[in-house]
């Protein structure tokens, strides 16, 4: 199987780091060895940091030998695959991390440093860590690195956060957070990248404790965190963006005799199909796990709810289509299909594709359909949102979940509502607006 990691792991080497200039389309790679397999990385942050010397058998390749590194083995192509992908999406670098001792594939999408350059702080970018098993083809986990980090960028934009996007993805074994060796690698794997992160999904939330009271600041968002579990905020958001999206259309916020399918009841699923039973709709659900399912019947009695099988729940006959799982999931094939309506959920890259103008021509199909769609990191930003309030605030204990629930309750709704009249006013998709008007800031 093709690897990234295959070559510089012969070579006794931990990084690669790939950086690339947009403007010129120049690239530089440089690969070292930073550390020795055998440290244990339960001691970071207390025997060593990641500032200290760890190893004496440092090695340091540039940009002429990572490439014949790549030759040699025969991988040229596929080190250029990973290359077009970068220039598609405008990136201007990714990260790789190896540690053999532990089987961990560490990989970082790196799209823009813009927002968060001079932001008097750490961390110069804000996206949460994902989990891809070892029976995941890589490409896919680079390219999900990739397209969450683009998105990423301008979500914070969108909700003026003064960071760049990045998205980290973990190839390896399920995470376990008793194992301090593998915490406090990924804590020092998340410090090297100077972002501020948290579980997404598939991750364990209760580590984002386990890290700041062992190993570092930089992740939040947890259980019994300051500002809670991002999910939460993120459902808010989503909601009272939908309620806008309605509005636009029928000229009310009401919900009341509408029927909305939540795909997915995870941490922003879960919340927002909560949401959506505080008004008269007709809910239809679906999960992976038939527990949350139960779970979610037990505590809402006597509402409309109707549960459908996974693959039902695309097509399923509803007005409103809420995506809250992976991403990945409208390319042309499946909008041909769809009956919603309005499409609004939490899901990050709901629509297949690897490149913004990509997702604007399956938006631009989407919207000949008359179905209204907002590209989803205009309004899903709320739990980045959460996440910056905990890590710029830290301990501060005069700032609450109530002040983040103001700040989504302004933020998220103007916004969309903003950006639906302006596109119409524009006579373009609501997707085209948003990244209208971002992309000068990113871009520069």
């Amino acid at each position: 199987m093709e690897s990234i990691f295959s070559p510089f792991m012969k070579e006794g080497l931990t990084t690669l780091r790939i950086r690339h200039n947009f403007k010129t389309g120049a690239f530089t790679f440089f690969a070292a060895r930073d550390f020795e397999k055998e440290l244990d990385f339960s001691k970071y942050n207390k025997d060593f940091a990641l500032t200290s010397i760890l190893t004496d058998k440092n090695v340091y390749f540039g940009t002429s030998q990572v490439l014949e590194m790549y030759k040699q083995a025969g991988l040229s192509d596929y080190l250029e695959r990973v290359m077009g992908l970068m220039r598609d999406g405008k990136h201007m670098g990714i990260d790789f991390m190896y540690n053999e001792h532990l089987n961990i594939r560490f990989i970082c999408g790196i799209h823009s440093d813009v927002r968060g350059r001079n932001n008097k702080s750490h961390a110069t970018f804000s996206g949460a860590t994902r989990w891809h098993g070892l029976n995941e083809p890589e490409i896919d986990v680079i390219l999900d690195a990739l397209n969450l980090s683009r998105a990423m960028s301008f979500k914070n934009t969108a909700v003026n956060l003064p960071y760049g996007g990045c998205k980290s993805c973990l190839h390896m074994e399920p995470v376990d957070i008793n194992n301090m060796q593998v915490m406090g690698f990924l804590a020092y794997a998340c410090d090297s990248t100077r972002c501020i992160t948290g579980p997404d999904m598939s991750m364990p939330k209760e580590m984002v404790k386990v890290m700041n009271e062992n190993f570092t600041g930089q992740y939040c968002g947890g259980p019994g965190s300051s500002m809670g579990d991002t999910g939460i905020p993120t459902a808010l958001g989503v909601y009272l963006a939908l309620k806008q999206a309605v509005k636009f259309v029928t000229g009310s916020e009401s919900l009341d005799g509408m029927s909305v399918a939540v795909q997915g009841l995870g941490a922003v699923g879960y919340a927002l199909a909560h949401h959506l039973t505080t008004e008269k709709t007709r809910l239809v659900i679906t999960n992976r796990s038939q527990g949350k399912i139960d779970r979610f019947l037990q505590e809402h009695p006597g509402h409309d709810i109707t549960v459908v099988s996974t693959d039902e729940m695309l097509y399923t006959d509803v007005d409103i289509l809420c995506p809250c799982a992976m991403g990945g999931i409208f390319g042309e094939e499946e909008i041909a299909k769809l009956k919603a309506k309005y499409i609004f959920g939490g899901a990050n890259n709901t629509l297949r594709a690897k490149s913004q103008q990509e997702e604007i021509r399956l938006a631009k199909i989407l919207a000949h359909r008359g179905i209204l769609y907002q590209t989803e990191w205009w309004h899903n930003g709320a739990g980045v949102l959460g996440a910056a309030f905990e890590y710029i605030n830290g301990r501060d204990t005069t700032v609450t979940k109530e002040d983040l629930d103001k700040r989504v309750r302004e933020v998220i709704p103007a916004n969309t509502w903003d950006n639906l009249n302006k596109a119409n006013e524009l006579g373009i998709t609501p997707t085209e607006c948003a990244y209208a008007r971002c992309q000068d800031i990113i871009y520069k």
